[in-house]
């Protein structure tokens, strides 16, 4: 069964307008697709997720990472969230065909300041970055075959390269790669992988 799949960031200063160097550096290290690049949309929410958005934009064609954050600079406050929505391209089979496509996945990389709901960063990272569910990056489902070993390691190859990046290249004190399941992500991709081998 997939499970939502997360990558949390913490950093040594997030506070007021220190999050946005933060935040442009963390897009910056962002993998886009090819045919979906940029930044697709953003939002700016207030204090919780229960009060209603005080900015929402949707950008066809994306922006650059550097347009998102000027876009969210007027509004820097620790009590407020913000939401970029991309893409990035990850091998996935078509369920008609089963034949491999590189194609767009939505990743949703949330930026929450020290004092949006109530501090929910300490537990879900400064910056929490969403990869929807860990399907691609597992094909639980699917014989491994040489065709799907090639596109499963490419798929990881990409999360972990991403994942490296992000902590080495934006000054984060802290990662955490995880899942909402009580399974060990690190243990199921090592025995996906080695199944792979």
């Amino acid at each position: 069964m997939p499970d939502p799949l997360y990558l949390s960031l913490w950093f040594p200063d997030f506070s007021g307008p220190a999050m946005l160097p933060h935040t442009l550096a963390v897009l910056q290290q962002f993998p886009f697709s090819t045919p979906r690049p940029g930044i697709r949309y953003l939002a700016v929410q207030p204090v919780s997720w229960n009060e209603a958005s005080v900015l929402e934009h949707r950008f066809s064609p994306g922006i650059a990472p550097e347009e998102a954050v000027v876009a969210v600079a007027d509004l820097i406050h620790d009590d407020y969230a913000y939401v970029f929505d991309a893409f990035w391209d990850l091998w996935t089979p078509d369920p008609a065909t089963g034949q491999w496509n590189l194609s767009p996945s939505l990743v949703k990389f949330v930026v929450q300041g020290e004092e949006f709901e109530e501090g929910a960063q300490e537990q879900t990272g400064h910056i929490e970055i969403d990869f929807g569910l860990d399907a691609p990056f597992l094909q639980e489902n699917i014989e491994l075959t040489d065709e799907t070993q090639a596109k499963v390691r490419d798929n990881v190859a990409k999360l972990v390269e991403f994942t490296l990046k992000a902590e080495k290249n934006t000054r984060a004190s802290g990662r955490l790669l995880w899942s909402e399941s009580e399974e060990n992500l690190a243990q199921k991709l090592i025995a996906r992988l080695q199944k792979v081998q």
